[in-house]
C-alpha cells in the first residue's frame, strides 16, 4: 500500500454512504431486478468523489458513467467482483490491459493486488498457527533460522511476535522509498531483509519497542513470509498453490515471477499518473507484502470463504474461531488520524464497525500504478473487490465502491471519534 491515507478516505465515504439509511439498492432487490440492472446502475452513473457542490443545473448535475471516469483518471482497465448473499453475484472487466492496445480486460484479466496481498499471508500464517507450527505470541527469532531480527535495547524486553507483525506493532521500519532493486538484479529475500546489493532498500530494523505502538510496515509481512517458507521448507508460491489457490479454486492467481507463460498475456501492464504504461515486473522473491497477481474473482472467492468460516458454514482456510480472532481489533487506531471514522486494526486486517455492521478490508496500491481493494460484510455475506491498472485507480475505486455501497445497501458502522 503506498498511502495509508487511502484507507481513511475509502472508509469514509463508504461510511457516510451507509449513514444515510435505506437507498435504492432495497426498491431494486425488491422488485426483483436482474443482475444486469444492477451493473448498469453501478457503472452508469459513479457516486462523485469529491462530492460535487450542489447545483440546480440538472446536466451540471449528471453523474459520470464509468468509462468517462477512466477516461478522465487515465485508467485504461479495471475490473469488478460483486458479492452478494454469500456469492458472486457479478463480475465484468473494463477497458484494455494496456493504453493504447486492443487487448480488452475481462473477468479472467489479472492483476497486482499490491498490499492486499497482506491478508492472504496473514491466513496462511494462522493456518500455521492452527496446525501448531506457528505461535502468535513467542519470540518469531527463536524460530527464525536463516536470518534474524536484529537484536537491540528497543527488544531487549518486548520480543518480536507473530501477533505484532501482522497488527503492525513489531516497530520494524517501514522502509521508505519502497523495495528498489540495481538494474538487472534480483535480491534474494535475506538480502531483500538486509539491504544488500542488488536489493537498494534500507535493512529491516526496530525502530520502537516492539508492541509500544502502530506503524505499517511491508517488511512485517516479508518476515511472515519467511517464517511461513522456513516452517513448512517450501517456497511461497507453492505455500500459497497448496493451502489457498488449490482448495479455493483460484486458478487465475499466482506469486511466481516471472508470470508464467500461460497467464503473462491476460496480465495487466500497470501505468502511472499520466497513463503511461510501464512494463516493471514484481519481485521474485519479495512476495509476502504485495506479490500477488490474481482477479477480482478470485479474490472474492476468497473473500467469500473468509466470510462462510466466521459464519461457522466452512473451514477450508480457517476455522471460525480463528476468522472471529483475526476479525477481531487488536489496535485502536486513533480516530483522528483516521479521521473519526476506523475502527482498528485486526491480524493482518483493517476493521470497521461491529457486529452486523461488522466490515474486513484491505487496499493496496503499487507503484507505478496498480491497485486493489478488497472489502467484506461477514453478518450479511456481502463484499467486492475492484482492481485497476493504473496510479490513479485509488479515487477510481473510491468511487466505485461508493456506488456499490449504495446499490447493495451494505450495513455500515461510523467509528465516532472524539
Amino acid at each position: 500500500m503506498r498511502r495509508v491515507h487511502t484507507v481513511v478516505t475509502l472508509i469514509a465515504v463508504l461510511n457516510l454512504c451507509g449513514a444515510t439509511g435505506p437507498c435504492r439498492a432495497q426498491a431494486r432487490k425488491d422488485a426483483r431486478s436482474p443482475v444486469e440492472q444492477g451493473i448498469r446502475n453501478v457503472t452508469g452513473g459513479l457516486a462523485d468523489f469529491p462530492p460535487a457542490p450542489p447545483s440546480g443545473d440538472a446536466q451540471a448535475a449528471k453523474k459520470a458513467t464509468l468509462s468517462e471516469r477512466m477516461a478522465a483518471l487515465k485508467v485504461p482497465g479495471a475490473s469488478i467482483a460483486v458479492v452478494d448473499a454469500g456469492r458472486i453475484e457479478w463480475a465484468r472487466g473494463f477497458g484494455v490491459i494496456r493504453a493504447g492496445q486492443p487487448a480488452p480486460v475481462t473477468t479472467e484479466t489479472i492483476f497486482e493486488a499490491a498490499s492486499t496481498t497482506k491478508l492472504v499471508t496473514a491466513v496462511i500464517a494462522l493456518h500455521l498457527v492452527e496446525q501448531g507450527k506457528l505461535g502468535l505470541d513467542e519470540d518469531v527469532n527463536a524460530r527464525l533460522k536463516s536470518w534474524k531480527i536484529p537484536e537491540s535495547d528497543l527488544t531487549r524486553t518486548q520480543k518480536v511476535t507473530l501477533r505484532r507483525l501482522l497488527t503492525h506493532q513489531a516497530g520494524l521500519n517501514r522502509p521508505e522509498g519502497g523495495f528498489t532493486v540495481a538494474p538487472g538484479g534480483e535480491p534474494t529475500l535475506l538480502q531483500v531483509l538486509d539491504g544488500k546489493t542488488p536489493a537498494e532498500n534500507k535493512p529491516a530494523a526496530v525502530e520502537s519497542e516492539p508492541g509500544s505502538k502502530w506503524n505499517y510496515s511491508n517488511f512485517d509481512f516479508l518476515v511472515i513470509q519467511l517464517l511461513v517458507e522456513e516452517a513448512l521448507g517450501k517456497p511461497f508460491p507453492q505455500i500459497a498453490r497448496e493451502m489457498v489457490f488449490g482448495p479455493l479454486g483460484m486458478t487465475s492467481s499466482t506469486f511466481t515471477h516471472p508470470v508464467p507463460a500461460a497467464l503473462r498475456t491476460r496480465t495487466i501492464v500497470p501505468h502511472d499518473e499520466e497513463g503511461n504504461a510501464h512494463d516493471r515486473p514484481l519481485s521474485p522473491t519479495a512476495l509476502g507484502q504485495g506479490g500477488l497477481l490474481t482477479t477480482p474473482s478470485d479474490l472474492a472467492r476468497f473473500t467469500i470463504e473468509l466470510m462462510h468460516a466466521y459464519q461457522g458454514r466452512s473451514s477450508r482456510l480457517l476455522s471460525r474461531g480463528s476468522v472471529q480472532a483475526m476479525l477481531s481489533q487488536v489496535v485502536p487506531l486513533d480516530p483522528a488520524q483516521f479521521g473519526g471514522i476506523i475502527s482498528g486494526q485486526g491480524l493482518g486486517v483493517f476493521l470497521l464497525g461491529t457486529g452486523r455492521n461488522l466490515a474486513f478490508l484491505h487496499p493496496g496500491a503499487n507503484v507505478p500504478g496498480a491497485t486493489c481493494m478488497l472489502v467484506g460484510l461477514p453478518a450479511t455475506g456481502q463484499g467486492a473487490v475492484i482492481m485497476t491498472n493504473a496510479a490513479n485507480g485509488e479515487l477510481l475505486m473510491i468511487q466505485l465502491m461508493l456506488t456499490i455501497q449504495k446499490e447493495y445497501g451494505w450495513p455500515l458502522e461510523i467509528a465516532q471519534g472524539p
